[in-house]
């Protein structure tokens, strides 16, 4: 069997990948394509409970070290129980957020360095990479306030079970080194990463991604026999 697709949504919190990343598993799925939809940190129990620990604004203390060790051992988490099952059995796997954003959030936020992050993924990830990642880059402020309303209103209806606001705690420089990283990887990587930078509409960035998706199926049904 031919192995499947893995696609990857990276940007900052309120670029609106959630909103993207359905609509693409929409469209997938419209056009009878077998499709696994998946979040990093999070979507095994093991996962989600290393994404409580990790998002939760009374986890004051994480190392920065700490913090990336965290975001792999997710990681390897989710590749071994989900991400490559998924694609042994041919089908497309939309993850939003991979080491990508390990290196914008922790290598660039928190200035740990790309070197660190790519080589826990060599070790830790047997350098899974995806075939395509969509980089969404709405403009810094904006996005931000979004983000921020949007956990602060989530936080109010948690209060007891905790909220996922640490990182929107941090300074707007935070962010700033953020989008910069992210801007590198997209400069380093251009045959993997599309970039969709800029305020556009929802339907503007869904049209952009449907292109880049379908030069993508294209390639995999002429190429399969290389599989």
């Amino acid at each position: 069997m031919r192995r499947g697709l893995f696609i990857t949504f990276e940007g900052l919190d309120g670029s609106g990948k959630t909103t993207q990343i359905n609509r693409l598993a929409a469209w997938l799925k419209k056009h009878g394509h077998r499709t696994l939809l998946t979040r990093q940190p999070g979507g095994t129990a093991t996962g989600d409970r290393i994404r409580a620990l990790l998002l939760d604004s009374r986890s004051k203390e994480l190392a920065p070290l700490c913090e990336m060790a965290l975001m792999f051992a997710d990681r390897a988490q989710a590749i071994a129980q989900i991400i490559k099952p998924a694609l042994a059995a041919g089908k497309i796997v939309l993850c939003d957020r991979f080491t990508d954003s390990t290196e914008a959030y922790q290598g660039g936020g928190r200035e740990l360095g790309s070197e660190t992050v790519l080589e826990l993924h060599r070790l830790v990830c047997s350098n899974l990479q995806p075939d395509l990642t969509l980089l969404l880059l709405p403009s810094l402020e904006p996005s931000l306030a979004r983000a921020r309303k949007r956990n602060k209103r989530t936080a109010s209806s948690k209060k007891r079970s905790g909220d996922e606001n640490r990182f929107e705690q941090e300074e707007t420089e935070f962010f700033r080194r953020i989008r910069q990283q992210y801007l590198k990887i997209a400069a380093r990587e251009p045959a993997r990463v599309v970039l969709i930078e800029g305020d556009h509409t929802i339907k503007a960035v869904h049209d952009q991604i449907v292109v880049a998706v379908s030069e993508r199926l294209a390639k995999l049904d002429v190429g399969h026999g290389h599989h």
